[in-house]
């Protein structure tokens, strides 16, 4: 039998920031975000014998171990053997071989959420080998926990529940981690035109986002007056962009997103760069209303709102940076997992 996984990537629309501490902790956190059609899959195939394989395909990469209650984590494939360890020590997993393999539709530090949504796709696969009685709030919160605390990589708290709900969601962040998922019940024409105008497009360049997060937090951290002030008015983005979607706003949502990337500009020195500027100001001279970078910032994907038919001269424009316009759809479900 193989056991199979897959979990939605999203683009984060509003409040992109807000979920991450201590400012969630202190303040709240508001974020809205939609799942697309990129995902990140993994499978486990039990195989003879007592070694266990774990490769990510899309990387080309493959490490192989002798059965062990725990993985090494030495900064190669940490994110699958984080997993094994984690659902090793709250489940015990009988002692057996087994491959674990993992791909996903977007680079990692792209901004899509793919490292979260990896890591929920593989506890997706061992829920279903298992048959764990874990709900979708359990599984987010436990793919958190593996990330942030387990391998101590920085980051949020948005893309585990994204990829786990699926859909459209408004999110609200609190002390604890306590997360509160109120999905979106967008009308389906809304849906299809901010898809129509809304341009994703990958700059070809990845980032690092942990230094991003980290001077975030720090900033915080030390009542950084100007950066608290912009989070804030990220979260106020979350519910104007909420507004705009429920109502049929759709004209307010390019000044939504400009607005946010004004306020991005403002948490982190590094979020954007001259590159990022320049490509912003070339896609709104274009006949973009507003973008934003996705994810922590620096790099990777980006969303360009073109209104009316704007978005093939916006993609033209794009098209002389180098970089690739991808195609995609918004979906309604997250985690789904099966075996064959």
């Amino acid at each position: 039998m193989i056991y199979r996984s897959k979990a939605p990537l999203r683009i984060g629309l509003a409040g992109g920031g807000t979920d991450v501490s201590p400012f969630s902790d202190e303040f709240g956190g508001a974020i809205l975000n939609a799942t697309i059609s990129l995902s990140a899959y993994a499978s486990i195939e039990p195989i003879p014998g007592n070694t266990i394989i774990v490769e990510a395909l899309d990387r080309k990469e493959q490490q192989q171990f002798d059965w062990a209650p725990t993985l090494p984590i030495n900064g190669h494939l940490d994110l699958l053997k984080g997993v094994y360890n984690r659902i090793q020590t709250m489940y015990l997993i009988p002692a057996a071989g087994f491959r674990l393999s993992t791909f996903v539709d977007a680079p990692a530090g792209s901004g899509l959420g793919t490292s979260s949504t990896l890591v929920v796709a593989i506890l997706g696969a061992f829920v279903e080998m298992l048959k764990l009685p874990l709900g979708d709030y359990d599984i987010a919160h436990l793919a958190y926990q593996i990330e942030r605390e387990d391998l101590q990589l920085a980051g949020g708290k948005q893309d585990q529940y994204a990829a786990t709900f699926g859909g459209v969601n408004f999110m609200e962040f609190y002390a604890g981690d306590q997360v509160i998922v109120n999905p979106l019940r967008v009308r389906p024409e809304y849906l299809h035109e901010l898809g129509n105008n809304l341009v994703l497009y990958f700059t070809s360049t990845s980032r690092e986002s942990a230094a991003i997060i980290k001077e975030q937090v720090k900033n915080v951290q030390e009542g950084n007056e100007k950066s608290i002030e912009a989070m804030h008015q990220l979260k106020e983005q979350a519910k104007m962009m909420k507004e705009a979607l429920l109502k049929g706003k759709l004209h307010q949502i390019g000044e939504i997103l400009d607005f946010g990337f004004e306020q991005k500009r403002r948490m982190a020195h590094n979020i954007s760069n001259s590159s990022i500027e320049e490509l912003y100001e070339a896609a709104k001279k274009a006949g973009a209303m507003g973008g934003k970078i996705s994810g922590a910032g620096g790099g990777g994907f980006m969303i360009f709102y073109c209104p009316g038919n704007t978005r093939f001269a916006v993609i033209d424009a794009l098209k002389t940076f180098g970089g690739e316009i991808r195609d995609y759809s918004f979906t309604k479900y997250g985690l789904t997992t099966w075996t064959i």
